[in-house]
Order: structure tokens, then sequence, then C-alpha cells
């Protein structure tokens, strides 16, 4: 190795996605100097990917629904979904899979990029096979930090391995829409998608090896999949893949118990684990745990357990899904602004130990407000525990349920179809846990995160009076019923 390939930063981020920037950009903000090691493109897994090219698909039939279901509105609305437009404006949104732009942001912050792929040899070092087919030897001052991502988890099922799929890459990326597409998976991704390639003209498939949307309550899942049925999609819940097979014609046959799909194409939508294959982590002593590496981090992203390099182990970091906690890219910039702030404050010996809760060093919210959206018609927007997880915490709660049906709600729509739940600690008389179901409630959901992370007393949030007519009038709804 040459000497010039030998480099020295205070901070080494591995992984060029949202949360990863989010660190870098803290940490050269507060006076430190950064790079960033990536690999494929700057931007990462939701610009290109995930949450922007999904709802980019998802949205012309969430519009085109909405204006069938307003008198006035339906009768100048005739025809379907553009498909080909529809493509083509979700290829605006990612710049066309360039990550120019991201580039530039990363030059203008002061945040040096090193294109390859990155493994920690040693506390602190890492060695980088560049894709310009030099090697790089890095050595941090005071942090590496994992900001690897995700990947898709791939069931065992007979026959998978030898069929051509698609994972949610090939999904949003997707440069035609399938005649015939079966959907393995019924959670997050599995029902979006489902319902967008259906807008978009497909004929769809679903199966779930559960019911749909096992995290959430069970009336909000109802809902969606009355959408998505709504929307023609069959919908196949509580049923086991037998088997796949690939045709003679190119196609996919999926053997479900007494019943065939057949497919042009197939989507794996399984759900995701962190990224941390290659890494070199055992070389620092995180060890696998069931054949599965993991990391286990305090409040600040510092991951426990590393070794020391002799003089302080308070070295390797982790934030985002690769941190394996909240696997959604808001929470994950959410941990690596706090992540970036708490190596700034260890750098300069402002922080010893983990931070205080609800400091700005902290991922407290983890632990209490997780807001969540599924964008499907109808929308679910979740933030804390529902009502079953509250009970099996062993909370002393209460919950307060009822559709949506306000004046804000007709005026949407003439078929609105909507649910909603509070979750009510009764030890303190603050709400832990909100859902709302229903076509435009994720604008409702960061008036519940607030009152939830402010812990708003009851009888204080009776007093935020919601706008007529709104939808958000359901809150005035749910207290009047918990008995305000």
């Amino acid at each position: 190795m040459t000497a010039e390939n030998s480099r020295e930063f205070d901070v080494i981020v591995l992984g060029a996605g949202a949360v990863g920037e989010n660190v870098a950009d803290r940490v050269v903000r507060g006076g430190l100097s950064a790079v960033i090691i990536e690999s494929e493109l700057v931007g990462g897994e939701c610009s290109y990917w995930a949450c922007i090219p999904s709802k980019a698909l998802l949205r012309p039939g969430t519009v085109l629904h909405a204006a069938q279901l307003v008198p006035g509105a339906s009768e100048a609305v005739t025809g379907t979904v553009d498909a080909e437009a529809a493509l083509k404006h979700r290829d605006w949104f990612t710049n066309n899979w360039q990550d120019g732009g991201q580039v530039e942001w990363l030059d203008g912050a002061g945040i040096e990029l090193i294109r390859g792929r990155g493994r920690i040899t040693g506390p602190r070092e890492v060695q980088v096979d560049g894709l310009d087919g030099n090697s790089y030897a890095l050595k941090a001052h005071h942090a590496v930090v994992v900001a690897t991502g995700s990947t898709p988890t791939i069931p065992d099922i007979e026959g998978l391995a030898d069929v051509p799929f698609w994972t949610t890459r090939g999904a949003t990326a997707a440069k035609e829409v399938p005649r015939r597409f079966v959907v393995l998976g019924g959670g997050v991704a599995g029902v979006e998608l489902a319902q967008a390639f259906a807008r978009l003209g497909s004929d769809v498939a679903l199966v779930a090896r559960g019911r749909l949307l096992s995290s959430y309550p069970e009336e909000a899942a109802n809902l969606v999949l009355a959408g998505l049925r709504a929307d023609g999609v069959a919908v196949h819940v509580h049923t086991d893949v037998e088997k796949v097979e690939k045709n003679d014609d190119g196609s996919v046959s999926v053997l479900l118990d007494g019943t065939t799909l057949v497919a042009d194409q197939l989507l794996v939508a399984s759900g995701r684990h962190p990224s941390l294959a290659n890494l070199g982590l055992e070389s620092v002593g995180v060890a696998a745990e069931d054949g599965k590496l993991r990391l286990t981090t305090d409040p600040s992203g510092l991951v426990e357990g590393p070794a020391s390099d002799g003089t302080s182990g308070l070295w390797l970091y982790a934030a985002g899904d690769a941190a394996g906690k909240v696997l959604l890219t808001h929470q994950g910039k959410y941990e690596a602004r706090a992540t970036g702030d708490a190596i700034v404050a260890r750098a300069r010996g402002h922080l010893r130990g983990a931070p205080k809760p609800w400091s700005s060093l902290a991922h407290t919210a983890n632990d209490h407000a997780i807001p969540s959206v599924v964008f499907t018609d109808p929308e679910v927007a979740s933030v804390g525990p529902s009502l079953e997880h509250a009970l099996l915490q062993g909370k002393n709660v209460t919950g307060v349920e009822l559709p949506i049906n306000v004046s804000g709600s007709q005026l949407y729509s003439s078929d609105y179809k909507g649910w909603a739940q509070i979750v009510v600690d009764e030890d303190r008389k603050v709400i832990l846990g909100a859902t709302f179901v229903g076509p435009g409630v994720a604008e409702l959901l960061h008036s519940a995160t607030i009152a939830i992370v402010g812990e708003v007393p009851l009888d204080r949030l009776w007093h935020a009076v919601p706008s007529y007519p709104t939808i958000s009038e359901v809150w005035l709804r749910l207290l009047e019923k918990y008995g305000l």
C-alpha cells in the first residue's frame, strides 16, 4: 500500500445513506473531520429504492381514487392511471438513479467521500477497497460509525432460489408493469407495492403467512385488506407457500395449499435485517448470536462490547437500520443526529457515560414514540404502542376506539371509511399510543407524536381545539368518548 493512501479523520462513517449523511453532517458541524465510505449511490436505499420511489408509484392511484369519491370531481374523472407517466415521474424523483446532487451536497458540507467497500480491521481502523482500484488504510481519531442500512430477508421456500424474483429494489425500479404480479409478504412493503401495481394495471395476488400488517391493530389491517380487495388484489392470508417453480414460458408458479398462482413477476417482500456482513465486526469483538451478527447500542448509538484499543473502547457506533432497533428512515435520521452530536460531545470531553434521557444526545424516542405510516389507501398512521401491545407490556391503560366519522371526513370523501384508537396511561393520564386509519390520516400523526413525546396531560390536551371542518376533529370525539 502506498503512503498517500493512508489517511486519518476524526470520524469514519460506513454507509452514505440518509443516516450516514446525517451522522457525518453533525460531526462536521461540531468541528470534526469526517469521511463517508460508500460502494453504491450516495443517498442510499430510501432515495432510490424504498421510501421515495414507492410513494411516487402509490400517489397517482391514491389521487385518482380520491377524486372518484367526490361528487363533482368523479364526473370529470373518466380514465385510469397512466402507468408510463407514473413510472416516468418516479424516475424524476429518483433523479434517474444518479447521485450527482447528493455528492455535491457532501462536498458543500465538507464531508469527504471514498467510493468503495470498507471493513473494520481494528479499533478505529478501516480498510477500503476503492472502486477506483486503490486501497485506503483509514484511521479514526474518535469514532467509526456503522450506517450500512439493511438488506432483504429471503424466506426458506422450496424452489425460490431457482426462480427469478424481485425484492423491493426490483419493484420500485421497475421499467414496466407486469401483467400478473404475485407478492409474498403482508407487511408494509408488501401491501404498499401490491396496491401500487394493482392500480398501475397489474393482476395482483398477495400471500401472507399471518394476517396483514401484524404489528398494527387488527381493525387497521382489516380496512387495508378491504382496500386491497376493492382494487382487485387477491389476498391470501394465513397461508404458507409450499413451493415455487419456474415454468417453460418464463413465468413462475407459486404453489399454495390447494391453489396455484402464476406470476409474470414475483416479489419477495418478507422483511429486512441489518446489513452487517463483511464489515470486519468480528475483528473488534462483535460476536454472532445464532449465526447472526447483531449490534447492541446505548442511547447514543455507542456499540456495547467492542474490544478496547488500550486507551478507550468508546469508538464504535451504529445508527439507523444497521443498529437493528427501528428500521424506518425518519427514525434512523433522528438517531443519526443524536449519535453525531454525542460523538462530538465525547470528543470535547463534554459527555461521559450514557447521555440523559430526552437530551439531544439520546435516542429516547425509540422507547416511547416511533411514528410510522403505511401509505396504502386507506393510510395507516401509528405512534407508540397499540392497546394490545401496551397490555402485553403490563401497562395500566385504557383504549378508546371509534370510527372516523366527522364533518371533515365526510367532506373528504362521500364513502370515507376510517378508524381511530388512542391508548391512555391511567396512572399518568397521558396518551401512550395512537393509531389512525383512513384516507389522508398521515397528516394527523405528528399531533399525536407531539402529545406523546411532550407527555401532554389529557386535561390540557382537551384545550387543543381542532379546526372545523377537518378530519382532526376525531381528536375531540376520542377525548369525549374517554369522558372529558
